[in-house]
């Protein structure tokens, strides 16, 4: 199998990174993206443009993924892609989605005599480009050894999990911590400003403090900048997959009320047109 010859659909933040890191390590891409700009950067770097996820695809052993939400995989994938490939075709699948639609696609494209490698990847974009991200891996260790070159090109720690839904079910761990990190620092900055405290103190103190964390001081950079755009971690990304938790967890018999109080911070942060934007935005939706 060519590995070094690779489709990539997807070009948002992560998988824009993510595609110029492949080009840069050497690898032959053909990409497409709904919205054709973002691939107009790639393809000056020297990737082939394709008019459609089978153009992209079609003809390629290894395809990678990096797509919004399942609906998104369920149209492209399963609707697009998965007719024109090959038998024994291995789809590199970074999407987060639940871990019950993992298990579900990996068993429906096994059915098509095709294979999935989860991966998941932790980062934000800048990382992406330069190759730092964690990926989270869960598949069988055969297909896993096959792209193994790919992903030690992505990341600078690739951990294989096991079984299909495992690795989502960890990235999804973490951004339930990320979540829930930016969305208290929001409300603690609220707090400190109806204090009558000035609010670049607040932040600055939060982010300097023994109770931050990379990820706070990450988010209390762009707090205090009020600079959400182009955004690390959509919000709209954040209530999404705070949202699979919370329903898989609902479905198992466990609650997590804190998580539910979380969705609906960044619920409120989309229903008010902000959802695109990074999700340290929610600070100005506090109070």
């Amino acid at each position: 199998m060519d590995h070094r010859r690779l489709a990539f659909i997807g070009l948002g933040a992560m998988g824009g990174g993510m595609a110029h890191r492949l080009l840069e390590s050497g690898y032959a891409l053909t990409v497409y993206n709904r919205t054709a700009g973002k691939a107009e950067p790639l393809l000056a770097a020297g990737a082939r443009g394709a008019g459609s996820p089978g153009a992209a695809a079609a003809g390629h052993r290894v395809v990678l993924l990096s797509l919004s939400d399942e609906q998104a995989v369920e149209e492209v994938l399963f609707g697009r892609v998965v007719p024109v490939l090959e038998p024994g075709a291995l789809v590199v699948d970074t999407s987060t989605v639940s871990p019950g639609f993992a298990r579900e696609a990996a068993a429906r494209l096994a059915d098509e005599g095709l294979r999935r490698v989860e991966a998941c990847v932790v980062g934000n974009p800048p990382q992406a480009r330069r190759g730092e991200l964690r990926v989270f891996v869960s598949g069988a260790e055969a297909d896993l050894a096959e792209v193994r070159p790919v992903l030690d090109a992505l990341g600078s720690q690739v951990v294989h999990l096991g079984a299909p839904g495992t690795a989502t079910s960890l990235k999804i761990v973490l951004n339930l911590l990320l979540g829930a990190q930016v969305a208290s620092m929001a409300e603690a900055v609220s707090y400190g400003v109806a204090s009558g405290l000035d609010r670049e103190r607040v932040i600055t103190t939060i982010a300097e403090s023994g109770f931050s964390s990379l990820v706070m001081r990450f988010r209390a950079d762009l707090m205090l900048r009020g600079s959400y755009e182009p955004a690390y971690f959509r919000a709209d990304l954040m209530e999404k997959d705070i949202g699979i938790a919370t329903r898989a967890a609902r479905e198992s018999g466990l609650g997590l009320p804190v998580l539910d109080t979380v969705r609906e911070r960044f619920a409120s942060v989309v229903a008010a047109g902000d959802g695109a934007k990074d999700a340290s935005v929610v600070v100005d939706h506090s109070g």
